[in-house]
């Protein structure tokens, strides 16, 4: 979802630079750019000190700062370039899709509907609904299963590398959007195709790569 249905790297960031002001912690880009993609669990054991985790939980650590995150991204949301165009051709086309994200359900919800897109979906898996998120391919594999499809079956989209791991973990085919990362980073991860945006998507492509 992150960086997929929606490019908000930046509010993200600017969510958790206010959330870190608010602990006293001091982060660089650079490290929040190395956990983006995982679970908010791993990323405040990762990036904030033991001392506030222990004292706080790591789970109401999360949804202070998706709270934060919700508030300053309402106002401008908007869905990723060429988007609502090939939700619409693949409904026309007989395709079925899942969210599979690391975010919290709300922040899902939150997205889906303030771009009015929650009809598209037939299933959500959140990163609070599952025992691991990513890199781990549990996401995947119940998103799949979900669906009623085999991993072999199904096409991500991704953006960032730990959620291409995942996808490539499950078996399932990638084609990774260069919205939060640009296409020499994404050159090096596990991707099978790589777009600059939903712009550069058909069905006819999603079908080649799953034969």
């Amino acid at each position: 979802m992150d960086g997929v249905l929606v490019n908000n790297l930046e509010i993200h960031r600017a969510a958790f630079a206010e959330f870190f002001r608010f602990y006293g912690v001091e982060r660089t880009f650079d490290e929040l750019n190395r956990v983006f993609g995982k679970g908010n669990d791993d990323i405040m054991g990762e990036l904030l000190p033991r001392e506030i985790v222990e004292r706080v939980g790591i789970r109401e650590l999360g949804h202070q700062k998706e709270a934060i995150y919700r508030r300053i991204y309402e106002p401008i949301i908007e869905p990723q370039p060429g988007l609502l165009n090939f939700l619409d051709e693949a409904e026309r086309e007989g395709l079925t899709s899942a969210v599979g994200s690391s975010g919290y359900r709300v922040n899902v919800d939150f997205v889906l509907d303030k771009c009015n897109i929650a009809r598209h979906f037939r299933a959500i898996v959140a990163g609070d609904e599952v025992t691991h998120c990513k890199p781990h391919p549990e996401i995947y594999l119940t998103a799949a299963a979900k669906l009623g499809l085999k991993p072999e079956e199904c096409v991500v989209f991704e953006d960032a590398e730990a959620g291409i791991e995942a996808a490539h973990r499950a078996g399932i085919k990638v084609v990774a959007l260069a919205t939060t990362f640009d296409r020499e980073f994404l050159s090096h991860t596990e991707a099978d195709v790589i777009v600059d945006d939903f712009r550069d998507v058909t069905v006819a492509m999603l079908r080649e790569l799953v034969g």
